[in-house]
């Protein structure tokens, strides 16, 4: 694929907007699709999933999706009202257009933040060591205890036989990099997949100071539908964990 056919294929859903996706700046998003991974919680199926999806979409959920050149534009015309562009998924960095997204918003002055789920430290790797596509802001999702993930988060054929604890391990090191203000680590509270064990065993792989920041699962459109029928943590127990976390990383916090 050329580059103009990679920069014109839909790739994924534009928020305009934002001022919660970028901390400290007035950003818009770009969801693109395609995961390696099969969160049981995930509720963007229309994102993890490619191509075969698109085509049963409606006519209008299609013309949600947007190509990088249409978002390319999108911020050349907003570039005096946005200062942030946050790049997410699905897993962005399987998207051979992602390169290009960062290489051109940051020729017109915009501050780029990444999201990214910490199996692909290559990638990653290749991002960072090059300033024209090293991201200012790094976000890393991690799931759960890395021994888990065998068992409870799906990973696609190719990278079923992974390591993921030395994965996640090298992303996390790559992202020190930035400076402990500049990534950040994230995690749902899923119960039954996100106990006190598996704070524990997360904690171990990330920096001290770094932030981290736990997020309250959400029942609903899961790609799993048994985890429609799970129920949230409380406050109370969402509270309790957050602590526990900070025993560990003091920058632990709830979203």
């Amino acid at each position: 694929m050329t580059q103009d056919e990679l920069l014109s294929k839909s790739a994924g859903v534009l928020i305009k907007t934002t001022l919660v996706d970028f901390p400290g700046k007035v950003a818009a998003s770009y969801f693109l699709r395609g995961c390696n991974l099969r969160c049981p919680y995930c509720y963007n199926v229309e994102l993890i999933k490619s191509d075969s999806v698109l085509k049963n979409l409606s006519a209008e959920k299609n013309s949600d999706f947007k190509s990088p050149v249409e978002v390319l534009e999108y911020f050349y015309k907003r570039k005096n009202v946005l200062e942030g562009f946050v790049i997410s998924g699905g897993e962005p960095l399987l998207n051979p257009a992602t390169p290009l997204l960062i290489k051109e918003a940051k020729k017109m002055g915009y501050k780029i933040k990444l999201d990214t789920n910490g199996t692909l430290p290559l990638m990653l790797e290749s991002l960072i060591l090059n300033s024209d596509t090293r991201p200012d802001f790094i976000a890393v999702d991690i799931k759960t205890s890395p021994e888990k993930y065998k068992t409870k988060i799906p990973v696609i054929t190719q990278f079923e036989n992974t390591d993921i604890k030395a994965l996640l391990e090298q992303s996390v090191n790559l992202i020190k990099r930035l400076g402990s203000e500049n990534y950040e680590v994230r995690t749902v509270l899923v119960p039954s997949l996100v106990e006190k064990d598996d704070i524990k065993n997360i904690a171990a792989i990330i920096p001290h100071d770094a932030s981290w920041q736990f997020a309250q699962f959400r029942n609903e459109n899961c790609l799993n539908p048994e985890y429609n029928k799970i129920t949230p943590y409380t406050d109370t127990k969402l509270n309790e964990l957050t602590e526990y976390a900070r025993s560990f990383i003091p920058g632990a916090s709830l979203r």
